[in-house]
């Protein structure tokens, strides 16, 4: 194969994860063409609907059309967001390569210092996450929380521009990924380390038809696997649940001594339903 065609969503962090697997791929194959085709999903064309409580919606919501144009044979591969992605793929799709994970951690953007703990009595912070939500309410009962949608430059404008919201919840990797610079001046970031992450997050996987050996081939040299082991095992254990993106679990793979160590929990009716480790 001369050339693989990479299919993306339009939105600046899904090119942003597109490139960086575009360059890992001329790293690796020198010779090969490139090309990136923006493919709109539901998820971009629905900034109506609720990603906390999307119902029917929820399936596929920002892949379902990479996955289409996958087995339309028009694009070779689709880059996603791995949070993004359903558990289970469509028939005849695979996942190819799951590249190294970037910091899978949650962040409060806010306009107060003091991380989560400085923000004001009864203070409102956006967030469309349900599982973001209900651990941020375990930590401090007294706030609020908002819906917000966009892309995360439209969200951080949101804030700073708002005369009632307080904070606002992203993913570090999101911030790594499109640079500090995005961060409004007089925002203030800080991880939420007591937060755990959705299963995936932080990682960038990259679906494919599963009897197209070629590009198989082509996707193996920027697999990472020690992120494969880590993020597949919150993956299954989030599909053994029967969930999908909305369900509030938050999960956490390590590995120590060789071995994958998984912490998650499922924060639901006001608090931790259980804890697994």
């Amino acid at each position: 194969m001369k050339k693989i065609i990479l299919g993306t969503r339009g939105s600046e962090l899904a090119l942003v994860q597109t490139r960086e697997t575009a360059s890992r791929l001329r790293k690796a194959h020198p010779a090969l063409e490139i090309e990136e085709r923006i493919i709109k999903t539901t998820g971009d064309k629905r900034l109506d609907v609720s990603l906390s409580a999307p119902g029917s919606l929820e399936k596929g919501l920002f892949t379902k059309e990479l996955e289409e144009a996958l087995l339309r044979g028009e694009i070779h591969a689709a880059v996603h967001s791995l949070k993004d992605l359903p558990t289970e793929l469509p028939p005849k799709l695979t996942v190819g390569a799951i590249l190294e994970r970037e910091d899978d951690s949650d962040c409060l953007a806010s306009k107060y210092d003091g991380g989560w703990q400085g923000l004001p009595q009864s203070g409102i912070v956006a967030t469309s996450s349900l599982r973001r939500k209900n651990q941020l309410l375990l930590l401090r009962p007294d706030l609020q929380t908002a819906e917000i949608r966009g892309n995360m430059g439209t969200r951080l404008r949101k804030l700073l521009e708002s005369e009632t919201l307080d904070g606002l919840i992203l993913a570090k990797a999101a911030i790594n990924r499109l640079g500090p610079q995005l961060i409004p001046e007089g925002i203030r970031v800080t991880v939420i380390e007591e937060m755990l992450p959705a299963p995936g997050q932080g990682a960038i996987g990259i679906e494919c038809l599963e009897n197209d050996a070629e590009t198989l081939r082509i996707l193996a040299a920027i697999h990472h696997e020690d992120t494969a082991r880590c993020v597949n095992a919150e993956r299954d254990f989030l599909k053994q649940l029967g969930g999908g993106c909305s369900l509030p679990l938050g999960a956490r793979a390590t590995i120590q001594d060789g071995k994958v160590h998984l912490r998650a929990a499922l924060f639901q009716n006001g608090g931790v339903e259980w804890l697994a480790q």
